[in-house]
């Protein structure tokens, strides 16, 4: 930056008021979440805010103390504000994390390299934060998107190729149910056995509690417990040195009671496999409610053409929803994530319906 001081515009100080605004609302944002949360979580959001304060200040003072007309803040963060007040939910915390990722400090001339460094760390914060949240719904939340997308695709795949053979409407329809109820009964007990099993691998690889009574006995020279941590992944040094570490509070303790992971290297996430009955139960409802979309139309008595624009025009909106959701939750863009779902979607039914359409040409 240069030395020689450079004449504030009517711009700059519009462009500041702007930038205070967010910075408000930013702040009250991580204030509505910190309201919602506990303990760690509660404080480190409380953090957050004071730190988008400090940030605050800074425009203030360039503005000489007057915010007479600061404008209100941008759209997405008014969102923002709306969302936590209401929900407090990580949706929101994944949308904050795109909005921390999405500051101009970098480049802006008046903000100090201590404020662009903050909103990149802040973004590493938030991600951290919608992590946990992300952990805790992971495989309840797989199976459930997994579920609605198979249904929407594979009902409106079935249904559009059954279509564009000319058979009756009411054989579309009986199609669509039986496809509905068999693929939500498949999904669900493949599903319940897959986190199962899952879940049975990852207990089979956890250390053995019984195990950890045998470590006030072992050889501090030998030290067997290093082969323990090289086994499970340590190098040779790196074991050494903590299975020194562990063997000395072990036997300053005089008891394995105080090495209670002493074992572990990398503890097993059970929150992010999920439980199976749930990821069934998620899944079979999912499918059943994605599956019951193109199957509508004819529920509702259309036929022929019209009812196959129709499913395809429902199906095309729920495929953008499910996208848009999935992109907001892994903090990627909504749009790109809709548009990804819609296209292999349709790609998939537009097959069945064009060898519908040939089988259809070739029976009649």
């Amino acid at each position: 930056m240069s030395d020689v001081p450079r004449t504030t515009t009517d711009a700059d100080r519009a462009r500041w008021r702007r930038y205070l605004a967010d910075e408000r609302a930013e702040a009250a944002v991580y204030r509505e979440l910190a309201a919602r949360r506990e303990g760690e979580e509660r404080e480190i959001l409380l953090a957050l805010a004071a730190a988008e304060g400090r940030h605050e200040a800074h425009w203030l003072a360039l503005l000489d103390g007057d915010d007479s007309k600061t404008p209100r803040a941008d759209v997405r963060t008014r969102m923002l504000g709306a969302l936590a007040r209401r929900f407090g939910s990580i949706f929101v915390l994944a949308l904050a994390q795109r909005a921390e990722a999405r500051s101009p400090y970098a480049t802006d001339p008046d903000a100090t390299p201590a404020m662009a460094a903050d909103e990149r760390i802040h973004g590493e914060v938030v991600r951290g934060l919608a992590a946990r949240g992300r952990r805790r719904l992971a495989g309840t939340f797989r199976a459930a998107v997994f579920g609605a997308n198979d249904g929407l695709v594979s009902n409106l795949a079935l249904v559009l190729g059954i279509g564009a053979t000319g058979v009756p409407a009411s054989v579309v329809l009986f199609t669509g149910i039986a496809g509905l109820l068999a693929g939500a009964l498949s999904m669900g007990a493949g599903e319940y056995v897959s986190v199962r099993s899952q879940r049975e691998l990852l207990e089979a690889s956890a250390p053995d509690p019984t195990a950890r009574e045998a470590l006030v006995d072992l050889d501090i020279d030998a030290n067997e417990l290093a082969l323990v941590y090289r086994a499970r992944g340590m190098g040779d040094a790196e074991s050494r040195e903590h299975a020194a570490l562990v063997m000395a509070r072990v036997q300053a303790a005089g008891q394995s009671s105080t090495a209670t992971d002493a074992l572990a290297v990398v503890a097993h996430d059970d929150e992010a496999v999920g439980t199976g009955l749930a990821a069934a139960i998620s899944s079979f409802l999912f499918f059943a409610s994605g599956a019951l979309i193109p199957v509508l139309p004819w529920i509702f008595g259309l036929s022929g053409t019209a009812a196959i624009i129709t499913a395809t025009v429902l199906v095309s909106v729920a495929l953008l929803a499910t996208g848009a959701t999935v992109g907001l939750l892994s903090g990627a863009s909504p749009l790109k994530r809709a548009l990804r779902q819609l296209g292999i979607g349709l790609g998939a039914a537009a097959v069945t319906y064009v060898l519908g359409l040939a089988f259809g040409t070739s029976i009649g």
